[in-house]
């Protein structure tokens, strides 16, 4: 059994009558005692998370600065993970990827947003200690940007996207899977990249990597996939 817990910027803990409601649809059903197991770790983790905000919120009364942000959740999601065995699989929530306009280039806000990205991965894998050299991060968004800048200077929604695959089981250091020349033939509708791996056969290729799932088993969590981790395991 995996579980999974979702951390976002902001996000609170349910009430527990709203919490009592989900658990009443589940009664008596085969999925009941996974739901409680889910729901129990994510109540831990949003309490670990506000009380952590709580005490950080005190100290920049003290005039410390106040530690927001993806980085910070990074490190607070290795830190439970590492105190929770048996939390296998976490996701979290990253925004501000919309750069429509003023994107920039090697200085900007994309450049200021990947910076942060990275440095809340580097946090992740530190907090992580021995364990990072057993562990795959997956980095993918819902959308692409276009290929061609716009008249505000930013990218629009595209179609194909990149997938990052980081961690100490990952045989890293290269680009993997087809690539697509950057002419106008060869772009989506003339104007983004076209996608060439569906992003489920890879997330199914990682899982029967790491889990040893068998075909059946990962055709219930991606129906009609075919696995292909592209070599990074």
């Amino acid at each position: 059994v995996v579980n999974a817990a979702v951390s976002q910027a902001g996000q609170r803990m349910a009430s527990d009558a709203y919490l009592d409601k989900v658990m009443g649809l589940y009664a008596g059903h085969a999925l009941a005692p996974l739901l409680t197991e889910g729901l129990s770790l994510r109540r831990a983790l949003m309490t670990d998370v506000v009380m952590q905000e709580m005490q950080e919120l005190q100290a920049s009364g003290r005039t410390a600065l106040s530690a927001t942000g993806f980085a910070l959740e990074a490190q607070r999601m290795a830190r439970f993970m590492r105190q929770h065995a048996e939390l296998s699989l976490a996701f979290m929530d990253v925004g501000g990827w919309d750069t429509h306009a003023g994107q920039g280039g090697a200085q900007g806000q994309l450049a200021n947003r990947l910076a942060a990205l990275g440095q809340g991965i580097e946090l992740f894998a530190q907090e992580l200690g021995g364990a990072w050299q057993n562990t795959v991060v997956v980095v993918m968004s819902e959308f692409g940007r276009t290929f061609h800048e716009n008249g505000s200077g930013g990218t629009d929604h595209g179609h194909g996207n990149l997938m990052w695959i980081a961690g100490g089981a990952v045989a890293g250091g290269c680009v993997r899977g087809d690539q697509s020349p950057l002419v106008p033939g060869a772009l989506h509708q003339g104007r983004d990249l076209p996608v060439l791996h569906d992003y489920r056969d890879v997330l199914a290729g990682l899982f029967q990597r790491m889990y040893g799932l068998r075909p059946a088993q990962l055709n219930q969590i991606f129906p009609g996939t075919r696995p292909n981790n592209l070599g990074a395991l």
